[in-house]
C-alpha cells in the first residue's frame, strides 16, 4: 500500500507540477503527517525534490526529472477503457484522438493485460440520454469544446426561456457538462455584445449555465481568458444544481402515500422529492399507509405530479392543492363517466 502510495506521489509531481503536502494528502485520502514522511523517504532514495515554504509553497522536483512507470496493475488498465466514452468524445469532436489514444494505450500494454483491457470496451456502453427522451442536437458543440480547450472568448446567439427570448452575449467558456443526454456550457459572462464593458469577469455572480443546444449561433474570437483561481467545474456545478433546486422548490405539500405510491416514487418523481418522501415518512398505519411532506414548485406542478399516482395517493395540505386534486379528479369523472 505505501509503495503505490509513493509511486501516486511521484506521479502527481510529474503531471501537476507544484502540489502541497495538503494537496496531495486531500487527494491520496491521507494525512498530511503520513505525506510528510512519504516526502523524506522520497528524497532519501535519490529523488530529486525539494520544498518551497510560505503560502505559495509546495512540493516539486527538479526539472528535467522524469520517471518511467509501466507497471499497470490489471485493475488499473481495466479501469482506463472506462475512462474513454465514445459517444461524449464523438460529440466534442474528439472521436478519432479517443481512437488514437487507444490504440497506443493498447500497444503499451503487455499482452496478458490487453485481452482483460479491451473485455472491458466491448462489455461497457454509456447511454447518456433518459428513457424515452433523445439527446438534443448539438451543431456547435464542438466549436464550444475547442473554445474551452484553447481558452478563447466566444460569441454566442441565444435562445432563452424568457423574454427577449433571442440574446446576444460575449463569454469566457470555462467547461462543458454532459448531463442526462443534455450539453450544457458554464461560462462567465464578459461584456454585452453591443460593445459594453466587463460586468464582473472571473466573477463567480457572473457565471451562467447554457443549453447548448439552444446556442443559435457561435463566433470564437481571438481574445483569450484565464479561470478564476480556485474554480472547479465539478464543484462548479453540484453547486449549481443545488442552488437550482432551491430557487424551484420553494413550497411544500403534505401527502399521504400508499405503499404503492412509495414503490413508484423513484418513476415518477425527480431525486430531490423522492430523498424528501423518504426522509419525512411517518410510521406507517393499518393499511401500510404514510404521511410525507415533499418539495413543489407550485400547486399546478404538484397537481401534474401526483395525478399519476391515481388512487395510491391522497393530497392533504395546503387546501389548494387538495382542492386542484379534487377538481382534476371531477373533471376526469365527467370525461370518462357514464353520464349518470
Amino acid at each position: 500500500m505505501r509503495a503505490s502510495r509513493l509511486v501516486s506521489i511521484l506521479l502527481l509531481l510529474q503531471t501537476r507540477g507544484r502540489v502541497t503536502a495538503r494537496e496531495i494528502a486531500d487527494t491520496l485520502e491521507v494525512s498530511v503527517r503520513t505525506i510528510y514522511r512519504d516526502m523524506e523517504s522520497l528524497s532519501a532514495a535519490g529523488v530529486p525534490l525539494y520544498a518551497d515554504p510560505g503560502h505559495r509553497g509546495g512540493y516539486e522536483l527538479l526539472d528535467g526529472f522524469r520517471t518511467r512507470l509501466t507497471g499497470l496493475t490489471t485493475g488499473e488498465a481495466e479501469s482506463l477503457f472506462l475512462t474513454g466514452l465514445p459517444t461524449a468524445a464523438a460529440d466534442l469532436g474528439l472521436g478519432s484522438v479517443l481512437t488514437a489514444a487507444h490504440l497506443k494505450l493498447m500497444a503499451a500494454l503487455p499482452a496478458e493485460l490487453r485481452d482483460r483491457a479491451g473485455r472491458i470496451a466491448e462489455c461497457f456502453h454509456l447511454d447518456a440520454p433518459s428513457w424515452y427522451g433523445a439527446a438534443d442536437p448539438t451543431p456547435h458543440l464542438a466549436e464550444v469544446a475547442d473554445a474551452v480547450w484553447n481558452r478563447r472568448r466566444l460569441r454566442i446567439r441565444y435562445l432563452r426561456w424568457a423574454e427577449p427570448s433571442e440574446t446576444t452575449r460575449v463569454v469566457d467558456p470555462y467547461g462543458v457538462v454532459l448531463k442526462a443526454g443534455a450539453w450544457y456550457l458554464v461560462a462567465a459572462h464578459a461584456e454585452s455584445a453591443e460593445g459594453g464593458g466587463p460586468h464582473g469577469v472571473g466573477g463567480w455572480e457572473a457565471i451562467r449555465t447554457y443549453r447548448v443546444s439552444r446556442i443559435l449561433d457561435v463566433e470564437v474570437r481571438s481574445e483569450s481568458f484565464e479561470r478564476p483561481a480556485g474554480f472547479a467545474l465539478a464543484a462548479h456545478w453540484q453547486d449549481y444544481l443545488d442552488r437550482f433546486d432551491r430557487r424551484r422548490l420553494r413550497a411544500s405539500a403534505t401527502v399521504r402515500m400508499s405503499p404503492i405510491a412509495m414503490d413508484r416514487l423513484t418513476h415518477l418523481m425527480e431525486q430531490a422529492v423522492v430523498h424528501a418522501a423518504r426522509a419525512s415518512a411517518t410510521r406507517p398505519d393499518a393499511d401500510g399507509w404514510v404521511e410525507v411532506v415533499v418539495p413543489i414548485e407550485s400547486v399546478e406542478q404538484a397537481i401534474t405530479a401526483l395525478l399519476p399516482f391515481g388512487g395510491e395517493v391522497e393530497a392533504l395540505e395546503p387546501a389548494e392543492l387538495r382542492a386542484g386534486m379534487r377538481a382534476a379528479v371531477v373533471a376526469l369523472a365527467r370525461v370518462y363517466g357514464d353520464g349518470g
